[in-house]
């Protein structure tokens, strides 16, 4: 904890330099092995207990409800080793790789090419338009631009329904799973690898099922169905939604160009805390407490919450919150559908802006250059 007390920056202060933020975060960012190896552990257990309830269960229902269940556990799962990507789950760097490795394995996630989408291009450009590809909108005139296939396939997108189908498409099978040249000019050995690995990941849990079915003289289809199929889906749709919610509001701006994204400090606005009740933030090991984690990567999952509500005490006004509902959640799936990078506005599919737009002026006097941060940083902080 911070030996003296940190004093709130005033809503009309520059926002100070990531580094001065990180020097409040680190002290509560401790990571810790053991914890890590127990939710590994527990994580693990749950999603065999439900992936051998959903292949062995009588009723075609019950067998349903426990593929959905497995689903929601790999997801679980996926979250620990987005953490050991991000070499913040345990204090040991070669156990967070195959940590990872093993614990994204029931996604079918490749490890070395998450951690080059993720990590590298989506935080290091988070938000910036021809950079970070993730639920990246068009403009009107590229939508228009494009044939009439592929903008009723947007349209289906961002209609709020189908976030596991842009999930598979647009990122797992275009950017993840053997992606072409064209799409990653830089191939690396351990993409081949890792690729193979989550084949012969899925060909054995496939095999098995098959195995499983014979054994208990089940219908092969329907084992299949709801041990395999609708796990991956609830899984894709569940990464799908939560990364669609994560920087996409009415109050989240992109940004066509490097300097004005610099001068934005995106690392802080263009995430979003979303807040779900009933206990659910601590089923998804509280990765919704999304600007923490966008601040310092380096915070494990298990201490994002409390780096949340400090960042929240420490920056009044300047992060954006949002209480989930589900016509919060189709408000806005029907209010940022494409983004004027001119008026800084959300459009719908016609160009008409769904949300007040920013002026240049307004955001570059809202924010302040990394110098410029470090020479105020004294300003900030202790006390």
């Amino acid at each position: 904890m911070p030996s003296s007390p940190l004093t709130a920056v005033a809503p009309d202060a520059p926002i100070p330099h990531r580094k001065v933020i990180r020097s409040w975060t680190a002290p509560l960012g401790a990571r810790s092995t053991g914890y890590a190896m127990l939710l590994t552990v527990v994580n693990l257990c749950l999603f065999a207990v439900w992936l051998v309830a959903a292949a062995l269960a009588a009723s075609p229902l019950l067998k349903l409800l426990c593929g959905a269940a497995t689903g929601f556990f790999i997801g679980r799962l996926f979250i620990l080793g987005h953490d050991a990507c991000h070499q913040s789950f345990t204090v040991h760097r070669r156990l967070n790789t195959w940590l990872g490795r093993l614990v994204f394995l029931p996604s079918l996630t490749p490890y070395s090419l998450w951690n080059v989408g993720h990590n590298i291009v989506h935080h290091g450009y988070t938000n910036l338009k021809d950079v970070d590809f993730v639920w990246q909108p068009h403009t009107l005139a590229a939508f228009r631009a494009l044939p009439a296939w592929r903008q009723r396939l947007e349209r289906l997108y961002r209609s709020g329904y189908a976030p596991g189908l842009y999930y598979l498409v647009e990122m797992w099978w275009k950017r993840m799973y053997f992606p072409t040249k064209k799409v990653l000019p830089s191939q690396r050995r351990e993409f081949l690898w890792d690729g193979l690995l989550v084949s012969a990941g899925a060909l054995a849990w496939a095999l098995a099922l098959a195995w499983v079915a014979r054994a208990s003289q089940q219908s092969l289809s329907l084992v299949l169905l709801c041990a395999f199929v609708l796990p991956l889906v609830c899984w894709m749709t569940m990464i799908g939604f939560v990364v669609y919610v994560h920087h996409t509001h009415v109050e989240v701006d992109w940004h066509a160009d490097k300097a004005t994204w610099a001068a934005a400090q995106p690392f802080v606005s263009t995430t979003v805390h979303l807040k779900f009740g009933h206990g659910i933030d601590a089923a998804l090991h509280h990765i919704m407490a999304h600007t923490a984690h966008h601040v310092d990567m380096s915070v494990p999952l298990y201490r994002l919450e409390r780096v949340q509500a400090l960042l929240e005490k420490m920056l009044p006004g300047r992060i954006v919150m949002q209480d989930f509902s589900w016509r919060w959640y189709f408000d806005t799936a029907r209010r940022c559908k494409l983004y004027d990078y001119h008026r800084r506005c959300w459009t719908d599919f016609a160009g008409r802006p769904t949300s007040a737009a920013v002026p240049a002026s307004a955001s570059a006097s809202a924010f302040v250059t990394s110098a410029d941060a470090t020479a105020s940083s004294g300003q900030v902080g202790v006390k």
